[in-house]
């Protein structure tokens, strides 16, 4: 079986479809065949109710039980923590719980490795395991880049991403260094894109300029659709809820793109072996 990698969705700003992106992201690579594990690592929840679990704080086990546990060096069967979804990705779930998972890491030791830990057996069960991250760069957030192979930054088709990007990239660089050597942005993508502005040109081009030398700017871009929102309330990905439709289509390039900028690192990584 081809190695696991963690895959952190990353942005400080909310609103600019992390959520999202994790949920299709996910179901399109298991409809590409590939075993996948969503971990939702926001107190708030979005990603477990987006799920169709619209009452998380009744959920009695989730990430940050499973944090816990781990703190307290204790285990837990993933059976009594992983949720299996109908459209063939699993689920660890997340409620205010893990607000207070927060404090509880300052003082714990190697407090940035919690979660880590915790995924650490579940890699041999799965080919991809996505993080819906927090909008904040607090302690879950750097638990989930210490715990990740690689980031997706989802970034709004506006003129003002380039402030936060900035800041996030210095925290992936300042983990980079300090607990995570391996960690490496995968790439920018820009969602919302509203097709009938220029707003999202300019906001590819503010993007390359700015960064373009540093991280990948995805070909593919994410549209804005009244679809999309509806999703999100009915505990189905896109592709349940408008499988043929501009957002689905969008998402299934994108994970091709994803796919294939991987085997073409593999190529060459065996092309300088040999």
């Amino acid at each position: 079986m081809p190695q696991c990698e963690i895959i952190a969705i990353a942005n400080q700003k909310g609103g600019v479809g992390k959520t999202t992106t994790t949920l299709s992201f996910g179901v399109a690579l298991a409809k590409e065949g590939k075993k996948v594990l969503l971990i939702d690592a926001d107190p708030q929840g979005d990603l477990t109710t987006c799920m169709g679990y619209y009452e998380p704080d009744d959920i009695p086990v989730t990430l940050g039980t499973l944090m816990e546990y781990s703190m307290l060096d204790k285990t837990l069967d993933n059976k009594d923590y992983i949720l299996h979804h109908k459209e063939n990705v699993d689920l660890i779930p997340s409620n205010l719980d893990l607000s207070s998972m927060e404090m509880s890491l300052v003082n714990a030791m190697s407090r940035e490795y919690t979660m880590k830990n915790c995924l650490q057996e579940l890699r041999k069960d799965y080919d991809y395991i996505l993080i819906d991250c927090m909008p904040s760069l607090g302690m879950i957030t750097i638990n989930a880049l210490a715990s990740a192979d690689k980031v997706i930054i989802p970034v709004e088709a506006q003129f003002l991403p380039a402030k936060g990007m900035s800041q996030l990239l210095r925290t992936v660089n300042k983990v980079r260094k300090q607990i995570n050597p391996n960690l490496k942005v995968e790439g920018v993508l820009i969602t919302f894109v509203d097709k009938r502005t220029n707003l999202s040109k300019a906001t590819y081009q503010q993007l390359q300029e700015n960064y373009g030398s540093m991280v990948k700017i995805f070909d593919t871009q994410i549209p804005r659709t009244t679809k999309m929102a509806e999703s999100t309330a009915s505990g189905k990905s896109i592709f349940n809820y408008d499988k043929s439709g501009k957002v689905s289509e969008a998402y299934s390039l994108f994970t091709k793109e994803v796919l294939e900028n991987e085997q073409e690192r593999n190529k060459n990584a065996i092309a300088k072996v040999r």
